[in-house]
């Protein structure tokens, strides 16, 4: 059985697919057979970047390692079982099509309660969850006072994952492993993000995830963006010398990796 790893949240801004496509190009890096999906219907920014990796690479004449990436089948109504959910049949078949060809599966979640998302996040093996250094963003986690210093109660979000995990459980599946990130997080070292440190520290004994290294605020991610590109691809492509920025966001990749522990992994890059 592959291993299914789903990066998501239920809020938008936080990296996800940058996070996506540098998880799962890593990994096909590293030997693995790694195929995707985007279950965000509407803004497909995980589906765009991989079609701009394509292009860039075609364009370059180039052949580097990639995940492969699916579109969500569709699903004639006329096929349902009665009472069947549509998108339940197109996640399930999307699976039997994937299963037998892939090491790991990477599901890239929309910012937003769907049914799509429901039902990644009841298959993820390992749930990995990218959260701006912002209370804003850790309200999706957890209701918090307002000094940032007691957590009063979970919130939508934990919910939702607390609900796939009990899924899970009836099914007979061992538990997800979830991590949170601490993504796009600034370099000054400010009262607000020792507090948003603690805040996450203490929630996670409290609704039980782990806490891995994300990657800090950096110009190289938006240019890569627009080519397909991740960290690791930069010398295959020509750049001989890395900045000390691109050498730190590199170590950020092989620490997240580290972090991320999955089953069969050796980081060698």
């Amino acid at each position: 059985m592959p291993h299914i790893i789903v990066v998501g949240n239920e809020k938008g801004g936080a990296g996800k697919s940058t996070v996506s496509m540098h998880i799962a190009t890593a990994l096909a890096r590293m030997g693995h057979r790694v195929n995707a999906l985007d279950l965000d219907l509407r803004q497909r920014s995980f589906a765009r970047y991989a079609a701009n990796r394509q292009e860039t690479l075609m364009k370059a004449g180039v052949d580097l390692p990639s995940p492969r990436f699916h579109d969500l089948p569709e699903v004639d109504p006329s096929e349902l079982k009665p009472g069947e959910n549509i998108n339940d049949a197109r996640m399930a078949r999307a699976m039997d099509m994937l299963d037998p060809i892939s090491d790991f599966i990477l599901i890239d979640c929309p910012g937003s309660h769907t049914r799509l998302s429901q039902d990644a996040h009841a298959l993820a093996d390992t749930l990995v969850t990218p959260l701006n250094d912002s209370f804003v963003d850790f309200d999706l986690l957890a209701r918090i006072d307002n000094e940032g210093e007691k957590i009063l109660g979970p919130s939508v979000y934990s919910e939702m994952v607390w609900a796939a995990r009990q899924l899970r459980a009836k099914a007979g599946l061992k538990p997800i492993d979830w991590v949170v990130l601490r993504n796009r997080v600034g370099a000054q070292n400010m009262t607000n993000k020792k507090k948003m440190e603690n805040a996450i520290e203490r929630l996670a004994k409290r609704i039980g995830f782990r806490v891995a290294p994300g990657f800090s605020e950096r110009v190289i991610f938006r240019e890569l963006f627009p080519k397909g590109l991740t960290l690791l691809d930069l010398k295959d492509m020509g750049v001989s010398s890395l900045n000390i920025s691109n050498i730190a966001a590199r170590q950020e990749m092989r620490d997240l990796i580290k972090a991320l522990d999955l089953p069969g992994v050796k980081v060698d890059f």
